[in-house]
């Protein structure tokens, strides 16, 4: 196969100029004083596909070539310019070899230097971060992964790892075992059937068949070089965006900083096509780049994430705390943050299982929305996360219906998000109305529907159904330590009555911190926190504040 440039997709020469910038002498000169100067041979691989992200590269005489795959592509790194996409931050296995094309000189640094570089200087820093997000952008948008997946659009499996491969941003190439005519030779090869799907084969070698999230990450190395075995200043529980704002600011404040999240970072928010009302963003932003972009800035400032490995019980006996994982594991900090977030309600339906992730889904990303193309669809809610679903959808669906119990979205939806639906007529609004009943052998067929008002049901050919309401904390692995209300939430603050302090043997004269919850040194953001305003700007706020009681409950431990 001839080279073929990463930039390919790149419309403009200032846009390349940004993936691949050149550095002044001026700017070389400052990382040397941070960096080690080594020489190079013509045909030297500097990095493996494979190898921990730990190295960066600045050319100072000569040229490296990135590849991938042999000569599948080739990028020239001139005098001048650096090597390194954003696993370079984060230590994950780097996805491209860097071979020395003649003999030459660069200046390297390992992990901890680059980070050093990015915090201290803001010039080199800001060149080199959008570098590295644009570069990993480039990768995805090209399908330039170690990782093919083999699935079914109606297999929920198959939706579970595109979506957990696709939120992580890691490179990945789809193959729809039903669509694609070469298939079967994919599948031979590795031996497998397609009742083993999703079949993910990750760097060419390992198959791993229906496979866990947690397998996908310790396969891809999406953890490693994470060190969990140290006591931390401040573990985070949750990468949403409540989360990754307390590991924004407390990492950029000089805490040793760790995020344990379950699944992928961005949680609800990370789900949300478009959020048009966050501050900053005049024309919107994607749940999906809110999260990434929070999740590179964390690594800039030296924060820890590890995904994949959800939090089963706190042992909040004694300091340091300790949080247990589902693999087994204990992360021990001196300080915790839980922004664990909410989960949308199930729709109360006997055979609701049935349908998962094969009809019946709980977010409405590019993925979902490529599945119903041209279909008719229900979106269930009235708060933002469903209109905000529903515009999104019409884009590509038929039809969306709007399923709403309530007489209108006035009490529930942002007003800009009612006009957008009154205006788009791929919208309709059933108010007092339920989904009642789902049919369907293999896959969702048809959806019934009651209106609460005369009673009548209709049954409506549905082949796809967003359910975005109400909310249930995962909060399950707190019970025993902390002060919860009746719904499950954590108390914080001014909501903690004397009767909570007592029970919990309240050991200080002072009143718990704002958003400290009835444990000193533990304390609860976002969605998850009985009380709190369900707004992402609000649930960043929360992370951001919850760090300056941090460095107050540390210096009091």
């Amino acid at each position: 196969m001839g080279a073929k440039p990463i930039a390919v997709r790149l419309k403009t020469a200032a846009a390349a100029e940004h993936v691949f910038p050149t550095l002044t002498p001026t700017q070389v000169g400052r990382i040397a004083a941070l960096g080690q100067k080594r020489p190079v041979a013509r045909g030297e691989i500097l990095v493996k596909v494979g190898d921990p992200g730990d190295g960066f590269f600045v050319v100072t005489r000569g040229r490296l070539d990135i590849m991938r795959k042999g000569d599948e592509f080739v990028i020239p790194c001139l005098e001048g310019q650096f090597t390194g996409e954003s696993s370079a931050l984060s230590g994950r296995p780097v996805l491209v070899d860097v071979r020395a094309a003649g003999d030459g000189e660069v200046l390297v640094m390992n992990r901890e230097q680059l980070l050093a570089l990015v915090q201290t200087d803001g010039e080199i820093g800001e060149i080199v971060m959008r570098a590295f997000i644009l570069r990993r952008v480039e990768l995805i948008a090209n399908g330039f992964g170690d990782v093919v997946l083999l699935g079914s659009s109606h297999n929920p499996g198959t939706l579970n790892v595109r979506e957990f491969l696709t939120r992580n941003g890691h490179p990945h190439t789809y193959v729809d075992v039903d669509r694609d005519p070469g298939t079967q030779e994919l599948l031979d090869h590795f031996h497998v059937g397609v009742a083993d799907v999703p079949v993910l084969i990750c760097r060419g070698t390992v198959v791993l068949r229906n496979p866990s999230n947690a397998e996908i990450a310790g396969c891809l190395g999406f953890n490693e070089g994470v060190d969990t075995e140290r006591i931390r200043d401040l573990v985070v529980v949750g990468a949403g965006p409540a989360g990754l704002a307390a590991a924004v600011y407390g990492a950029s404040e000089g805490l040793d900083a760790l995020v344990l999240e379950s699944n992928v970072p961005g949680g609800q928010a990370g789900s949300s096509s478009r959020i048009e009302n966050y501050l900053g963003f005049p024309t919107g932003v994607s749940g999906q780049e809110l999260a990434s972009r929070a999740y590179v800035q964390a690594q800039k400032f030296g924060a820890d994430l590890v995904v994949a490995r959800g939090a089963t019980r706190l042992s909040c006996a004694r300091r340091p705390f300790a949080v247990e994982t589902e693999d087994g594991g204990r992360v021990s900090a001196r300080a915790i943050i839980i922004a664990t977030g909410a989960r949308y309600r199930r729709l109360p339906l006997e055979n609701l299982s049935d349908f998962e992730g094969n009809g019946v889904y709980y977010a409405a990303t590019f993925v979902e929305s490529q599945l119903c193309r041209e279909d008719e669809v229900i979106v269930v809610g009235g708060g933002n996360s469903a209109g905000q679903a529903a515009v999104f959808l019409a884009a590509t669906a038929r039809k969306v219906f709007l399923v709403v119990r309530a007489e209108g979205l006035e009490e529930s939806m942002s007003r800009y998000l009612i006009r957008r639906i009154e205006q788009n007529p791929q919208i309709q609004l059933l108010a007092r109305t339920q989904v009642v009943g789902l049919e369907g052998v293999s896959e969702l067929e048809r959806v019934r529907c009651r209106d609460e008002k005369t009673g009548r049901e209709d049954t409506l050919p549905i082949r796809h159904v967003f359910v975005m309401t109400g909310a249930i904390p995962s909060t399950g692995w707190l019970r025993g330590c902390l002060a919860l209300d009746e719904g499950g939430f954590i108390k914080t603050g001014p909501d903690l009555t004397p009767e909570d302090l007592a029970e919990a043997h309240w050991p200080f004269t002072r009143p718990p911190y704002l958003l400290e919850t009835s444990l000193p040194g533990v304390f609860a953001v976002g969605d998850v926190r009985a009380g709190s305003i369900k707004r992402v700007a609000s649930a960043v706020g929360e992370g951001s504040i919850a760090v300056a009681f941090v460095h107050r409950a540390l210096h009091e431990s």
